[in-house]
């Protein structure tokens, strides 16, 4: 049996740049700036990073972007990579960091991702992006946008569990009403079913407001070994379990759309902690659109398959419910900047786990789950946090 990596490593520090429409800023400048304010965070100089883990930017586009990031911070790591993978699996990173720190090949890393995906590209360019992610044989030449390959999900999981447009609005007005009490998110005026239902159609069933933002913006994370978490200055959150899963590339390769591969890396996640969903404070789960998160709600287990819409429409994932989900307003309102926007699900389970989200915070949190996923539904990697690591 392979020796368990729970609680190996901590995060000990995250930080988040300025979100939403950041014209002053360039990508660049926010991957660098989201960076030093996890040093700082973190009470550390960058001549103690020896890791460094960044994402590929649409906007600033370098063929090595780590190793750009690397020199334009001037820090000189031992172990530096890029990932060019969707929002979900910018989390299977951490897979890579925690096992490099685990083995010893590096003791600190940082990872910092932004994008300027609201300003620092047109209209056309952000269309044509939207348009290419089908399979090129099989999709593509019928014209999908990102919006209406989900969409099929959403109808299927409506046609196949009788769930509601009401009850996927329901998902999109609990996230603005965390982000209404978030002074960083992008979006923050509250919003009813009502206005869901009644905001512009995108893609049936998706209306506007059951649709992602589009933003600009950066964070970072510094992970180091649990034993030398207690050097640092800031509060340590242990990662006690994560899973990853594959299932498809390509929406039309898909063996089922109402079912994900999060099933298979909550399990694995939820294993190695040694948890369960029962266990879990809170969730922050990658909401680019309303049935998406319905479904992870399902898969990772808080629900019975097909109950989802009554879960959220139950109020059970708001503050004060039984399972507060996506408590910074989530890539529904807080922020959502392409590839790096999975981060923020990942700091915000840090402060609430720090007890640092003020006036949404989640009493006595003791651990978080935290889900991305990329692609059409296709790539999925769970993680589960802990204020303590027993």
């Amino acid at each position: 049996m392979k020796p368990s990596l729970r609680g190996k490593v901590a995060i000990v520090g995250a930080a988040d740049t300025e979100v939403g429409v950041v014209p002053h800023m360039t990508s660049t400048q926010m991957c660098a700036d989201a960076a030093l304010r996890a040093m700082a965070d973190a009470g550390i100089s960058k001549d103690q990073i020896d890791g460094l883990i960044t994402c590929n930017s649409r906007a600033e586009s370098y063929k090595y972007h780590a190793e750009a990031m690397a020199e334009y911070l001037q820090i000189f790591p031992s172990y530096c990579i890029n990932v060019a993978t969707g929002g979900g699996t910018t989390f299977s990173i951490l897979h890579h960091a925690i096992t490099a720190i685990a083995t010893g090949v590096c003791n600190t890393v940082l990872i910092t991702m932004a994008e300027s995906l609201r300003s620092g590209l047109s209209k056309e360019q952000t269309m044509s992006g939207q348009a290419a992610v089908g399979h090129s044989q099989f999709e593509v030449p019928y014209g999908p946008t990102v919006p209406s390959l989900y969409a099929l999900i959403g109808r299927a999981h409506m046609e196949k569990y009788g769930t509601t447009p009401e009850q996927f609005a329901a998902i999109a007005v609990a996230c603005r009403k965390h982000a209404s009490m978030n002074p960083n998110a992008q979006m923050r005026d509250l919003i009813t079913v009502e206005d869901v239902l009644n905001s512009r159609m995108i893609a049936d069933p998706l209306h506007l407001l059951d649709c992602s933002l589009i933003s600009d913006g950066g964070s970072a994370v510094i992970l180091t070994s649990a034993e030398r978490a207690k050097e640092f200055s800031s509060k340590p959150v242990y990662i006690l379990g994560f899973g990853e899963a594959h299932s498809h590339e390509h929406i039309s390769q898909a063996r089922n759309l109402t079912t994900s591969a999060a099933v298979e890396s909550g399990k694995r996640a939820y294993e190695m902690a040694g948890l369960g969903p029962r266990d879990m404070d809170f969730a922050q789960l990658y909401d680019c659109f309303t049935p998406t998160a319905l479904i992870e709600l399902e898969d990772l287990g808080f629900c019975k398959k097909g109950e989802g819409g009554a879960f959220v429409e139950s109020g059970a994932i708001e503050l004060g419910g039984s399972l507060p989900m996506n408590t910074h307003g989530g890539l529904l309102s807080h922020c959502h900047p392409g590839n790096p926007g999975s981060m923020f699900l990942l700091t915000e389970a840090v402060s609430q786990l720090r007890h640092q989200a003020g006036e949404r915070q989640v009493t006595g949190a003791q651990a978080g789950i935290v889900h991305g996923q990329g692609g059409i539904m296709s790539s999925h990697t769970t993680l589960i946090l802990g204020k303590e690591i027993n």
